[in-house]
């Protein structure tokens, strides 16, 4: 994410003139609030945070980062400008300022060099201490969204290619909050977003505006759920349908309707692993024999933080199989974390007739699992220790991105 320059961040740092004009009482406090912000807005953005956290404590505050999944205290300012700054940030995301006592949602809008505009989700929720305030970065499209930048070798992109160019059929991508997940699902939409298509995708919630795609926003309050979504896309004249996460029975039976009647559903689940997403399904009530006819391909994935390559150094634990790994060490060009950027580890399950016989006979998970590793499947560990025989990780970091199989 390129830095927005100091003079781009003080102007928008800025309350609007009728929110100013409806602050004119406000505390001297102000400016320095509005320094504060701009400048932790900056120090994020160089530092490609994806979320930053206000968070007060009885005598004092922090400002935290969440830098390629990791949190790290960025600066603890003083505690007469908690309010202030934390007032700063709820009138740029229109929020009630005056509520502090139930959680908010807002929005906060940057002006970035070039005419670019970030965005910030923000959420407020009420401590013991004060509010708490989280700002999720909402990005653009990478500008390379290929599957190799997704971090697929050649063959598992060679598989998810041959998928998602399928007529019809479900591809599933699974994983735990924060894996990469979404992304992965608007790559293979990009790759299949085209004239000649009708796209369709309901989200909870939109987070990046996708140009040719039909983009629709979960509302459960006004009753627009995914499974009511789904059903009004098959009235849509669908070629491509996107669901952004299957959570109950009624999603999972209408996609796999869906897939078995002449369109291609992508969705994610959260699941350890690829076959383990078939148990997850036929748990959920989807019947074995319409899971085998519907589905096409299971991805699993994991990110693991990229070493940085100007301090990376050699391990002082070399692994069998003949290779030296590397340790993170830390510089000031990754912050002294030791690590910059992410890439995903993929464990990719195309559905064979042989797993689809095991799935209409309610085949345990293990045999599943069994059947598509004697097909070339590698678990989501041995790819992330690929990347390490690669000098692209850590020991480390492979082994904490995998450890829950």
């Amino acid at each position: 994410m390129t830095a927005p320059s100091r003079d781009a961040f003080d102007t928008f740092a800025r309350p609007a003139r009728a929110a100013e004009s409806a602050r004119d009482n406000a505390s001297d406090q102000e400016t320095p609030a509005v320094s504060l912000l701009a400048e932790t807005l900056r120090e994020a953005a160089e530092r490609g945070a994806s979320d930053i956290h206000v968070e007060p404590s009885e005598h004092d505050w922090r400002i935290r980062l969440r830098v390629d999944g990791a949190l790290h205290v960025l600066k603890r300012p003083p505690p007469h400008l908690r309010d202030a700054f934390i007032t700063r940030i709820k009138v740029l995301a229109r929020m009630d300022i005056a509520e502090r006592r139930v959680p908010q949602d807002g929005r906060l809008r940057l002006k970035l060099p070039g005419g670019r505009i970030g965005d910030y989700r923000v959420n407020s929720l009420p401590t013991l201490f004060g509010e708490k305030l989280v700002l999720r970065r909402l990005d653009a499209l990478p500008p390379d969204l290929s599957l190799a930048a997704l971090g697929l070798d050649d063959a598992q992109s060679g598989a998810v290619e041959s998928a998602i160019r399928a007529p019809h059929g479900l591809i599933l991508v699974t994983g735990p909050t924060g894996s990469g997940k979404t992304l992965s699902l608007y790559c293979f939409l990009q790759m299949l977003n085209a004239e000649a298509r009708n796209v369709c995708s309901v989200e909870d919630p939109v987070e990046i505006q996708l140009a040719g795609i039909n983009q629709v926003s979960v509302r459960e309050k006004a009753g627009l759920t995914f499974a009511v979504a789904l059903r009004a896309f098959m009235r849509q004249d669908p070629d491509v349908i996107m669901v952004g996460e299957i959570r109950d029975a009624e999603t999972a039976d209408v996609a796999v309707k869906a897939a078995q009647t002449g369109h291609l559903v992508l969705s994610t689940l959260h699941t350890n692993d690829a076959p383990a997403a078939i148990a997850r399904l036929i748990d959920i009530g989807v019947a074995p024999y319409n899971l085998a006819s519907a589905l096409r391909l299971v991805t699993a994935q994991r990110l693991v933080r990229k070493l940085c390559e100007i301090c990376r150094a050699p391990s002082a634990l070399p692994l069998a199989g003949g290779f030296d790994p590397f340790e993170a060490r830390g510089c000031a060009a990754c912050h002294g974390i030791g690590y910059r950027g992410r890439l995903g580890v993929h464990q990719v399950m195309p559905v064979s007739d042989e797993l689809r016989e095991l799935i209409v006979s309610r085949a345990a998970t293990h045999a599943i699992s069994r059947a598509a590793q004697a097909r070339g499947m590698p678990s989501l560990r041995d790819a992330a220790f690929a990347r390490v025989r690669e000098g692209v990780t850590s020991v480390a970091e492979a082994a904490e991105a995998t450890e829950i199989e």
